[in-house]
Protein backbone atom coordinates (compact mmCIF):
# COMPACT_ATOMS: atom_id res chain seq x y z
CA UNK A 1 0.00 0.00 0.00
CA UNK A 2 3.16 2.25 0.06
CA UNK A 3 4.92 3.81 -2.17
CA UNK A 4 8.87 2.37 -2.96
CA UNK A 5 11.78 4.42 -2.00
CA UNK A 6 12.91 4.45 -5.54
CA UNK A 7 9.29 6.08 -6.50
CA UNK A 8 9.84 8.77 -3.76
CA UNK A 9 13.02 9.48 -4.59
CA UNK A 10 12.22 10.01 -8.23
CA UNK A 11 9.36 12.41 -7.26
CA UNK A 12 11.06 14.63 -5.10
CA UNK A 13 13.73 14.69 -7.79
CA UNK A 14 10.93 15.33 -10.28
CA UNK A 15 8.97 18.26 -8.12
CA UNK A 16 11.66 19.60 -6.28
CA UNK A 17 12.77 23.41 -6.27
CA UNK A 18 16.24 23.50 -5.90
CA UNK A 19 18.63 20.78 -5.44
CA UNK A 20 18.16 18.41 -2.60
CA UNK A 21 14.82 19.82 -1.57
CA UNK A 22 12.50 17.13 0.20
CA UNK A 23 10.24 19.43 2.15
CA UNK A 24 8.37 22.09 -0.09
CA UNK A 25 5.20 22.23 -0.70
CA UNK A 26 5.50 20.85 -3.89
CA UNK A 27 7.13 17.80 -3.10
CA UNK A 28 4.90 16.99 0.17
CA UNK A 29 2.02 17.11 -2.39
CA UNK A 30 3.42 14.82 -5.05
CA UNK A 31 4.41 12.26 -2.53
CA UNK A 32 0.78 12.71 -0.79
CA UNK A 33 -0.86 12.55 -4.49
CA UNK A 34 1.04 9.04 -5.30
CA UNK A 35 0.05 7.78 -2.06
CA UNK A 36 -3.52 8.19 -2.67
CA UNK A 37 -3.55 6.96 -5.99
CA UNK A 38 -1.94 3.95 -4.60
CA UNK A 39 -4.73 3.64 -1.74
CA UNK A 40 -7.27 4.23 -4.45
CA UNK A 41 -6.31 1.53 -6.62
CA UNK A 42 -6.15 -0.80 -3.34
CA UNK A 43 -10.34 0.24 -2.04
CA UNK A 44 -10.92 -1.02 -5.51
CA UNK A 45 -10.36 -5.23 -4.33
CA UNK A 46 -11.03 -3.82 -0.63
CA UNK A 47 -13.77 -2.07 -0.14
CA UNK A 48 -14.51 -3.22 3.39
CA UNK A 49 -11.02 -1.64 4.49
CA UNK A 50 -12.61 1.31 6.77
CA UNK A 51 -9.55 1.90 8.50
CA UNK A 52 -7.19 2.25 5.64
CA UNK A 53 -10.05 4.39 3.82
CA UNK A 54 -9.92 7.02 7.41
CA UNK A 55 -6.31 7.24 6.35
CA UNK A 56 -6.95 8.39 2.56
CA UNK A 57 -9.15 10.81 3.82
CA UNK A 58 -6.48 12.29 6.54
CA UNK A 59 -4.39 12.16 3.20
CA UNK A 60 -6.36 13.83 1.33
CA UNK A 61 -7.51 16.64 3.65
CA UNK A 62 -3.61 17.45 4.17
CA UNK A 63 -3.13 17.60 0.52
CA UNK A 64 -5.75 19.91 0.31
CA UNK A 65 -4.25 21.95 2.65
CA UNK A 66 -1.15 21.94 1.17
CA UNK A 67 -2.60 23.25 -2.35
CA UNK A 68 -4.50 26.11 -0.61
CA UNK A 69 -1.51 27.07 1.12
CA UNK A 70 0.61 27.12 -2.33
CA UNK A 71 -2.92 29.11 -3.75
CA UNK A 72 -1.92 31.71 -1.52
CA UNK A 73 1.19 32.08 -1.79
CA UNK A 74 1.65 31.86 -5.39
CA UNK A 75 -1.21 31.68 -7.76
CA UNK A 76 1.18 30.67 -10.90
CA UNK A 77 2.82 27.90 -8.84
CA UNK A 78 -0.43 26.23 -7.88
CA UNK A 79 -1.56 26.53 -11.68
CA UNK A 80 1.54 24.75 -12.36
CA UNK A 81 1.69 22.17 -9.85
CA UNK A 82 -2.01 21.05 -10.26
CA UNK A 83 -1.17 21.01 -14.22
CA UNK A 84 1.73 18.86 -13.77
CA UNK A 85 -0.08 16.16 -11.38
CA UNK A 86 -3.22 16.28 -13.46
CA UNK A 87 -5.33 17.03 -10.21
CA UNK A 88 -8.97 18.55 -11.12
CA UNK A 89 -10.31 22.41 -9.79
Amino acid sequence: MSITAETKAQIMKDFAIKEGDTGSPEVQIAILSSRIATLTEHFKTHKKDNHGRRGLLKMVALRRKLLDYVRGKDEARYQDLIKRLGLRR
